[in-house]
């Protein structure tokens, strides 16, 4: 040790080696269910417009960091993989974006005022899970309820996208998961009635 490190206080190299561990550290990875074009899509005037409430997920995913599920069973938190929002929030986006691109639905709380009778839909994420050399499950069931304020109908989907890779890779399967998850949606709010698995 030289002169110059024996005159700093301890607490001062203990700081210093601290700020170097983390400076090697490898940078938190944030992501999102939306596609990166979705902003640069120009989508046509909707035929119809969705009251989307909330998005309801499991309570176990519904956090920052990505919960991952092991071969074993167990599951780990990935503290350094993250969604960019809150993961209902990301699902809500995710589907009104797909909507909006695919399905020509419009959100309801974006048009111009007085805003026209919507679809009143409620979607419920059963299952979101991310499994490590496998890929992203998504279960969801939804209730729509009609502008007319008819009676509405409840439907469910499961809905797989494999992938072996990296994180990247699980990423871009959850966006898939979505993206199908959005057009199962407005599939059936087109239809009236939920479409055949």
């Amino acid at each position: 040790m030289n002169a110059t490190m024996r005159l700093l206080p301890p607490l001062v190299i203990a700081v210093a080696a601290g700020l170097a561990a983390c400076a090697s550290d490898p940078p938190t990875r944030f992501h999102s269910l939306q596609s990166a074009t979705a902003a640069d899509t120009a989508a046509a005037a909707p035929q119809r417009l969705v009251d989307l409430g909330p998005v309801a997920v499991p309570p176990a995913v519904d956090q920052p960091q990505w919960v991952v599920r092991l071969p074993d069973g167990s599951l780990r938190v990935l503290e350094r993989e993250r969604w960019v929002a809150p993961l209902r929030d990301e699902l809500r986006a995710a589907l009104l974006a797909g909507l909006r691109e695919r399905q020509a639905t419009g959100d309801v709380r974006t048009a111009a005022p007085p805003a026209p009778a919507a679809w009143r839909v409620r979607v419920d994420v059963t299952r979101f899970d991310t499994v490590a050399g496998q890929g992203a499950w998504l279960e969801a069931r939804w209730t729509a309820v009609p502008p007319s304020g008819a009676a509405g109908f409840a439907c469910e989907v499961s809905l797989k996208e494999s992938s072996e890779g990296d994180p990247l890779a699980l990423a871009a399967a959850h966006r898939k998961a979505a993206g199908r998850l959005a057009d199962r949606l407005g599939a059936s709010l087109a239809a009236g009635r939920c479409e055949a698995n």
